[in-house]
């Protein structure tokens, strides 16, 4: 994908069909026209760091356009669904194993990519600060190593950022409002390419935007960072979706 929209239709993705595990729709103060929810606390499952995978470290940053037949010595697949595509890197019923990103993290860093769901229910899923190994043990993605950035989830009815456990209660959430003003509350349109940004500066403020709009700003009393928690990566439940002109830079 070689253009993004500037607005966003936010939602979660979920790695489970059968929706999410609590419906008390709500979002952090500014971030969302619901009501906000208490700050995410740390949960117990999968709050262990697990040993990080070899990789090469970020040094002065990363970039990739995907211009090429395979996905290459850069990414990390737990999944044979991920596959290049049109210079695209896509994937369709990975089933939350993500693609990891080779490259250690620092503990303030920005990621920018584009990406797009081929299909009505949205569904576009990404994990910033996990082990860079890791995929779910079960249908539930509850194991996490990471912070999950959803959009267009849970067919297109929730965006969500979550710790570890992208079910989890006391997540950052946003019911999709169909037709409402505020752009970050639009479903995923089919076909759209939205530009996502992740960054983290002051090494516990994760900043989530997609287009010109915040969608969450959540600062962590205990940040996932280092070894464990040093890792990108892009994931999926079910529907086709594909990322693209990734850059990664540390602050």
């Amino acid at each position: 994908m070689r253009s993004s929209a500037p607005l966003l239709a936010v939602a979660l993705a979920a790695c489970v069909p059968n929706g999410p595990a609590s419906t008390d729709a709500g979002a952090p103060a500014a971030t969302s026209p619901t009501k906000a929810k208490a700050a995410l606390r740390p949960q117990q499952v999968g709050s262990v760091a697990r040993p990080t995978a070899a990789s090469s470290p970020l040094g002065a940053g990363f970039a990739d356009s995907f211009e090429r037949a395979g996905i290459g010595g850069d990414w990390r697949t737990t999944s044979d669904a991920w596959r290049i595509e049109g210079g695209r890197l896509c994937g369709k019923g990975v089933r939350n194993h993500p693609v990891w990103l080779a490259r250690t993290l620092p503990d303030n860093v920005r990621i920018e990519f584009d990406a797009v769901s081929q299909s009505p229910e949205g569904d576009l899923k990404c994990e910033i600060f996990g082990d860079g190994a890791s995929a779910a043990t079960g249908a539930s993605y509850t194991d996490a190593t990471s912070y999950l950035a959803i959009l267009g989830g849970w067919k297109n009815t929730f965006h969500v950022l979550a710790r570890l456990n992208e079910h989890a209660t006391d997540r950052h959430e946003m019911r999709i409002l169909p037709g409402s003003d505020d752009e970050r509350a639009r479903p995923v349109a089919a076909g759209q390419a939205y530009h996502f940004k992740l960054e983290r500066a002051d090494g516990k403020t994760l900043v989530w935007s997609v287009g010109e709009q915040t969608m969450f700003r959540f600062t962590d009393p205990e940040p996932l960072a280092g070894p464990g928690h040093d890792h990108f990566g892009f994931n999926d439940w079910d529907v086709p979706v594909c990322f693209d002109d990734v850059k990664v830079v540390p602050l």
